[in-house]
């Protein structure tokens, strides 16, 4: 059976050289926490890595959105699903890979520090972060993509800078996961529950994946005939074309403000064919994505 540790289509990838890392762990903020190389993965399929003691020189954290995969360490399989997350230990052996049948999606984060250990602390075992009401899940995925973006500018100190302290919040909001789900409630009124907006957010906390009509029913409590009644009275839209609108919107952010290829914007807005993609955002837009990105804005 093929295994591979990279290659996958879309895949992304910054691997920091080793003398800008050497230099950087010396400031007063690089003693503390860094990253050593940072990626995503989509359907990536045979993944497997496998580290000795010696080879496990950092903190691994691998973020699954998508799909199925597991890890061992310690002679203990752990099965990952969906909106998971783990944190391999530096100094241990360890092994993980994607299901084959459905090959798992992940954002991965490399790191070390003094700090590195307290923020893995307990993430020996995957961590369900589900879509949930205050669950903020696209807000931490937009702060990786932060972390990528910063980094592909090149490694001036304020960069590296910047990448950790992103790196810090990122590792905090996991870690202090009820903490940061329920700061965006804290303080504000109960309202009247609007089922429309609760779909929504549920969608853009799921904008990566594929969801169906179903899924956005279950999570509101309601059948899928009234839950598209209800939601076309409020939007004009039915829920599956106002999915499609976000995933859109999500793209044209991508487009504006990254220098990824479309291979890579159109898994991330959930779309496995490209070609596909194209064809649906030149349908909405009224422009294909590249003459998109061309246009000049604002």
């Amino acid at each position: 059976m093929a295994r591979i540790k990279s290659g996958f289509t879309g895949e992304r990838a910054i691997i920091l050289p080793r003398p800008i890392i050497t230099e950087y762990i010396d400031s007063e903020l690089g003693a503390l926490l860094y990253i050593t190389d940072i990626g995503f993965y989509p359907k990536a399929s045979f993944h497997f890595r496998k580290r000795t003691m010696e080879e496990a020189s950092q903190y691994i954290l691998i973020y699954c959105i998508e799909g199925n995969g597991w890890f061992e360490t310690g002679n203990q399989i752990h099965k990952v699903t969906a909106n998971q997350v783990f944190i391999l230990p530096k100094g241990k052996a360890h092994s993980y890979g994607s299901e084959n049948s459905k090959p798992w999606t992940i954002y991965w984060i490399h790191f070390d520090g003094e700090k590195a250990d307290f923020f893995s602390e307990g993430f020996d075992k995957p961590l369900s972060v589900l879509p949930e009401k205050d669950s903020r899940i696209e807000e931490r995925f937009k702060l990786l993509e932060e972390m990528f973006s910063i980094l592909k500018n090149g490694y001036s100190k304020s960069n590296l800078d910047f990448t950790n302290i992103s790196l810090f919040y990122f590792l905090g909001t996991l870690k202090y996961l009820n903490v940061y789900n329920t700061s965006s409630t804290i303080n504000q009124e109960i309202q009247k529950r609007d089922v429309a907006e609760e779909a929504v957010h549920y969608m853009r906390e799921n904008v990566r994946k594929r969801i169906s009509l179903k899924e956005m029913a279950d999570y509101v409590g309601f059948s899928t005939s009234h839950f598209s009644l209800l939601f076309q009275r409020k939007t004009g839209h039915s829920p599956l074309s106002y999915f499609l609108y976000l995933k859109i919107q999500e793209a044209c952010h991508l487009l504006d403000f990254s220098n990824m290829k479309m291979n890579q914007i159109s898994v991330l807005v959930g779309f496995e064919d490209p070609f596909y993609f194209s064809r649906i955002f030149t349908k909405t837009m009224g422009q294909s994505p590249s003459d998109y990105r061309k246009k000049k804005k604002g």
